[in-house]
């Protein structure tokens, strides 16, 4: 590792990352071996050890089979809550992997994007977003503090919304919203949608939730609730039915 480096890096690192459960012995032992070659300290500016990603009660592992694959995540889920889901808590703290989180993730990408949807009117007050700008940068200089970075994204888009009911100029703050969130990865793009008329399939996989969760397999019915809610379709189980609509 320290050879392939410095080879590519030069003989200081800026940043290394790695597992917390590599501090010891393997990055201890990586920087006495290198800094004893190349005699100059420190091996590496800065050290950004990650916690570990649970799954259950476990630790995620490869080698013991505990683990989601990111084909398999994607499949389920969309990549912009997955990318929320893992910035929603600090890189250094650990984190449990599952379904539940990553569909209350699923709804908050629909409120970013829900902001960015709002129709904003030529004239008027400007709504300013560099407070909003300045306390995102400022969490993110706080040793990449994502969680309070999030929270300001999520306080931006409520200002948005609020704003845009009293006919408030909130282009810049929607612009300002789009730059913060492509920083931390979020695009923020609507889901894709075929146009041809997708109502028949929709109701299909309605009708195809009720009858599992009539034989109460509700993982399987989750499922499917999941991935159209991915897919910019949210389901509402009403006395009357089930019934689903579009989201903007």
């Amino acid at each position: 590792c320290s050879a392939m480096a410095m080879k590519y890096l030069g003989e200081v690192i800026d940043i290394h990352g790695g597992g917390q459960d590599l501090i010891f012995p393997h990055h201890e032992n990586e920087v006495a071996q290198t800094e004893a070659f190349t005699r100059i300290e420190p091996m590496s500016k800065f050290w950004v050890h990650n916690g570990m990603v649970q799954l259950g009660e476990n630790t995620m592992s490869k080698s013991k089979g505990i683990f989601v694959t990111s084909r398999d995540a994607i499949d389920a889920y969309s990549a912009d809550a997955l990318r929320l889901f893992f910035l929603s808590s600090h890189y250094r703290s650990p984190l449990k992997f599952s379904k539940e989180n990553i569909i209350a993730q699923e709804r908050g990408i629909r409120r970013l994007r829900q902001a960015m949807a709002v129709t904003s009117v030529p004239t008027g007050e400007i709504l300013s977003p560099e407070d909003f700008k300045s306390q995102f940068v400022r969490a993110m200089d706080n040793d990449l503090n994502t969680p309070r970075a999030i929270a300001t994204l999520f306080d931006l888009s409520h200002e948005i919304n609020r704003a845009s009911k009293r006919e408030t100029n909130i282009s810049r703050a929607q612009s300002t919203l789009k730059e913060l969130s492509n920083i931390l990865g979020l695009t923020l793009s609507t889901p894709q949608r075929s146009a041809q008329n997708v109502s028949p399939l929709i109701e299909l996989l309605v009708e195809t939730r009720e009858r599992l969760r009539e034989k109460g397999q509700y993982e399987d019915a989750d499922h499917i609730r999941t991935r159209l809610e991915g897919l910019g379709y949210t389901l509402e189980d009403t006395p009357g039915g089930t019934e689903w609509k579009q989201l903007h």
